[in-house]
This record gives structure tokens, sequence and C-alpha cells, in this order.
């Protein structure tokens, strides 16, 4: 049995001809089919082999990593999707744009390998119902491979049987199809998986590391929300050229009203089924709220009515933990571990964090007395700046998930206060903002806050310091020691009932549709997220509100970049734009000693730009598989 499944596992990591390199199959012999009665039957066998293919789907998670791919460990970086869009930056590597663009090989690789199962399927001695859940699965996986495949490339080849093996290389060739047909052979896939799939694996926690009929309505939602936007939206950022030509991207206006309508239904199965609620949803206190949004992301478990799907973790070492930990945690508090505080979220994600006392209005962390927040220049000995005893009273007041999913200057974590601090004035107004030290009264002041390195967060140059002035801290696990690789065995929330609440609510929005009360439901929807938040006053549906909590609930899972994507805002949000950082600064030039805070371009941060042909990624190889190459590259 054990060789069986080792075989059946080497047959599914094969190179598909029609998409790769023709040569991928000289080496290799002919493997049309799987020896399902000897291997699926056994329990152990379908437990491997369904986790080979779990473990190849593009979940964005805690180890995927644009430069390096899908399921990257140890000494990667950490450069994560959020560090590429509009929530953070890196703190070693603050330009750093580049992208691995395997997912089209490895996206048919794992295709075939779905299709290998789902011919086996039918033949098996089991169940019937026990053959019905593992089509279900194999479904889910197919509109998960292309849902990853859509949303990179377009319109792309749509293999549904698996391909017998010939040396007619030509033969195995399979043209790209619209990008619409694309969108809606994902749905349709959805759909198959819906309709088989179980409501639950039962009631454990590991059964949300399985596909349920809930999480293929979620993959809808988000993959119809997805195809939506870029209908609605195309015309902001056309292409030219004969994939345009031929459908191959882009999709019609006329088009968005049915994938709008496909996320609302989807969506709405979902909040109309009982078994979902957010995750503590009426809070009594702000630090409740805190509380409760906080240990979503860094105890899953303890969010099961909002979990829909997870990417699972499990014990210590290779490829069932990650480094999420490590990475990230402050520069004080790295307990050995050799790099740190990698993720740092950049300022205008901290001003999009609400002011309990202004509901729905833009509230940026005011830093003059005359309110200017348009300087980016750095310390202005001119300037007349808002006075703080301590660090954290200028966040005093601000929604719950900014506590919750960002390390401020002077929080506390492990037990020790986070300094963070860029700088100091001193008496004449001069500013010190290198490594030094300056006594006044007696007293000793450093630039950084501290004399020693390990005693501080922020500023000094070090990639193990944040160049922004806030670091990471949503999936952070406060009580675990990450002295070594490998440590962390968090699980991902890949899909939960907020994102749901959100793409509802952005769809009826965005379509105007009210059949059966939508636009009530849609406010309801947006506001309940917010209340968990500890917000107590409603807000209205409109865009800005709906994107600006899709951004502070949903930031650094890997979605703000899709966002951008899809809606077809990147290359406006990303016309020459430097990220920006808040500097807090300790300033002797008063009777006693206060801080300051600078709203200032990140230090080392170059001006980015998103060329408009990146909305698509190109095709590899084209020269061997014959597909059409995207537009421009």
């Amino acid at each position: 049995m054990k060789n069986n499944i080792s075989k059946l596992l080497l047959a599914c990591g094969l190179s598909l001809a029609t998409v790769t390199s023709c040569s991928s199959y000289l080496d290799v012999d002919p493997k049309n089919k799987i020896p399902g009665d000897v291997v699926l039957t056994d329990p152990n066998g379908v437990k491997a082999f369904l986790a080979n293919l779990y473990y190849q789907a593009p979940i964005e998670d805690h180890v995927y990593f644009p430069r390096e791919g899908f399921n990257a460990r140890g000494n990667t970086g950490f450069l994560s999707l959020a560090q590429y869009g509009m929530e953070a930056i890196h703190s070693e590597w603050p330009n750093w744009n580049e992208y691995k663009n395997d997912w089209w090989e490895k996206g048919y690789k794992l295709n075939r390998s779905i299709n290998i199962l789902l011919e086996a399927i039918p033949s098996l001695s089991i169940a019937q119902s026990e053959k019905d859940f593992l089509m279900g699965e194999a479904y889910f996986l197919r509109a998960y491979t292309y849902f990853g495949l859509a949303k990179c490339y377009g319109g792309v080849p749509l293999i549904d049987k698996n391909q017998e093996y010939t040396t007619d290389f030509e033969s195995l060739k399979v043209s790209r199809k619209t990008e619409k047909e694309t969108w809606d052979f994902v749905l349709a896939s959805c759909d198959e998986a819906i309709a088989k799939l179980p409501e639950n694996h039962g009631n454990t926690d590991a059964s949300k590391r399985r596909a349920t009929k809930w999480a293929a309505y979620a993959l809808k939602s988000r993959a119809a929300l997805h195809a939506a936007s870029v209908a609605k939206y195309w015309q902001q950022a056309p292409l030219s050229g004969e994939a345009v030509t031929q459908k191959l991207v882009g999709l019609a206006s006329i088009e968005a009203a049915q994938y709008y309508r496909a996320c609302i239904e989807a969506s709405e199965k979902i909040m109309e089924s009982g078994r979902f609620s957010l995750h503590k949803a009426n809070p009594a206190t702000r630090e409740e709220a805190i509380k409760a949004y906080q240990e979503i992301f860094y105890n899953p478990a303890s969010a099961n009515e909002e979990a829909i799907f997870l990417k699972g973790y499990g014990q210590v070492g290779n490829n069932i933990s990650h480094d999420l930990d490590g990475w990230n945690g402050p520069n004080q508090t790295s307990e050995g571990f050799p790099h740190r505080g990698r993720t740092n979220p950049i300022l205008e994600l901290v001003d999009l964090y609400e002011e309990y006392d202004r509901p729905g209005e833009i509230s940026p962390i005011i830093t003059t007395t005359d309110g200017n927040i348009s300087g980016t220049e750095g310390y202005n000995p001119s300037v007349s700046y808002r006075h703080f005893d301590h660090p954290e009273d200028i966040f005093a007041g601000r929604d719950a998930r900014f506590f919750a999913s960002v390390i401020y200057p002077n929080a506390m974590w492990k037990g020790q206060q986070i300094v963070i601090q860029g700088g100091v004035v001193r008496t004449d107004g001069s500013l010190m903002d290198s490594r030094g030290s300056y006594t006044h009264n007696a007293v000793t002041y450093y630039t950084y806050g501290k004399e020693q390195p390990n005693q501080y967060s922020g500023f000094d140059g070090s990639a193990d310091m944040t160049r922004s002035g806030f670091l990471m801290r949503k999936f952070l696990n406060e009580g675990g020691r990450y002295n070594t690789w490998l440590q962390s065995t968090t699980d991902f929330i890949d899909m939960r009932y907020a994102e749901v609440l959100l793409n509802y609510a952005e769809a009826v929005l965005e379509s105007g549709m009210d059949e059966n009360g939508a636009q009530i439901k849609a406010k309801e929807a947006l506001n309940a997220i917010r209340v968990r938040a500890g917000h107590r006053v409603a807000v209205p549906l409109t865009l800005t509100n709906v994107l600006r909590e899709r951004t502070v609930e949903l930031a650094f899972e890997n979605k703000g970049y899709w966002d951008l994507i899809r809606r077809r805002t990147f290359h406006t949000v990303f016309k020459n734009k430097i990220k920006q950082a808040l500097i807090p600064m300790m300033d002797l030039r008063g009777s006693t000693p206060q801080y300051i805070f600078v709203r200032k371009n990140v230090p080392g941060a170059q001006v980015q730009n998103f060329p408009e042909r990146d909305y698509y990624r190109p095709i590899p190889n084209v020269a061997g598989n014959g597909a059409i190459q995207n537009p421009q590259h």
C-alpha cells in the first residue's frame, strides 16, 4: 500500500504538455490512471492523496511570498502581498516588487491530479455518499485552481479531463478560452462542489481544513466579486493587442450584473444558513473588542463560528509549521530568532482606522496644531507640532482593530513596552536623527529611545527595525517562543464570515440590487462588522464606507492586493507613490520633555508605479505551449 501511495503522489506531480514545455515528458513513464481500488479505498490512501491536493492549492497564507511562490518556508525574507500593496512595507527591502510567475505550471500540475481523481472516483468500492464527498472536494479544488489562474492570467485553457499520454505533443496543446468562459468555469466548478459537498466534516476544529458546502459558497462569493469588478472597471485600465481582440483578457461591462448577482446569491446562502456568525459579535467594551478580534487570528480554533475554511498547520517541523512569528515580532522580543520586524504597517493604513467619536469620517493621524497632513518632508523646526506625554496618546479613541492588528510606539508586547522612536529634538530646535545621545537637565536621551539596539525596535536602519513606525500584530501569538526556524503552528483563516459580509455589501452596492431588501441587509452586514469592532453608531451603505471597512477588517490577510487588481485602481494608487511613515520624536524644547510625531516618506522607500500591463501576468513558455501572450508582455 505504501508503494502505491508513493506512486500515486509521484504521478500527481507530472507536468502537462499543454501548458509546460514538451520536454517535461521525456524523463517519465506514462501514467494515465490511478490504482484507485488499491489506494483510495484505503483511508490512509485517501487522506494522503487529498492532503497532497490541498497542500498544492493556491492559498495565499502564512507561507505565500510573491517572489518565492506558494508554500515557501525558511530564509525567504517574509515578503508578503500586504507589503506589495497599500498595507505595509518590508523593513529590509522596502522597494521589492518581484513575483515568481509559477502558478501557470503549478496550477496545471494540480489540475491534472484533480482530473485523475475525478476519473477514478466512480469506480471506487466505497459508498456513494463517500464518492460524492470526494467529488465535491475535487471540484472545490478545481474551482480554486482555476480561480488562481484566472485572477493572474485572465482566460486560460480549460482542461477538465485527463489527457492521454502521447509523443504527439501538438495534439496535447489546448487553446486559451476567453476570460468570461474561464470565470464561468470557476463558478460552475463551485456549483458542482456545492451540490456534492457535506455541510460539515464533523464538529471538530480540523473539519474546517477540508472543503464543505459553505467553503464552496464562500469561494464562489470571492471569485464572482472579482469577475464582477473586472467587468465594471475594465475601462479604467483598458489594454490592447491580440489577447484583447480575442477576449482572452477583459470583460464587457454588461457582464458585471451577472457576476454581482452570483456573489450576492452565494453570500446569502451562507448568511441565511444560520451556521456562521461574527466571533463575539457584540463586545461590551473596546478592550473586549480588541481581544475578540485578535484571538480570531492567533487562535482560529476560538473563532469556529466565524471560520469557514482554514489552511491548517500542526506540530513543529518542515511543511507543517511556519515562521510568521519569528520574522515579524519586535526586535526587542526576538528571543534569538535571527530575523524580525519585517512587516511594517504604513501610515496610509493606520489613517483608515476611525476614531469612535467620528463615525464614518476619515480621521487621519493629526501631528500638527493646524491639522496639516500633506507634508512628507520630515521634521521642520518652524512647524507647530502637537505634543503628547506618552507616544500611545496620539492613537487614543481609535478603532479596536488598530490595537489588535498593529504594534504601535509604546505598545505592550510580551511584557515589554515596545520602543519605537526616530529622533530627538534638541533644546535649540535641531534634530538628532542618527545614532547618538544628548544630555539635558542631567538626563541622557538616545536617538532611538534607548541606548542599545536590543532595547528598541525602530528606525536605526537595521533590517530588524520598523521603517514605518509600526509593526504587524495580527496573527502573532504573544504567548509563544520563537527562537529558531519553523516554530509557528497558527492556522490561516482563508475564508471567514466577515469577508462574506463585505463581499455581499460591496456587490449589493455596486450592482444597485434591491430585491428582497438587499440594500437594508447590506447595510446591516456592514455595520455588524463595525459593532464587533466596538462601534455603536451605524454608517450608511456607501462605497467609501464599504472599502474602508474592507481594508481595516481584512488587513494583512492577502486580500487588499487583489482588491487593487480587481477594481483596477492599482495604477492610480501607485502613481509615483512613496509609502509613508509616522515617526515619533522626543522634543526637549519645552519645559517638560514630550513626544511629537512627524509624517514622512518611509526612509529608504522609492517612488513606485504600477504598469497597467501587470493587471495580467505574462504567460510562461508561449513558444512551447502555443498560448497567445498577454498584452505588452
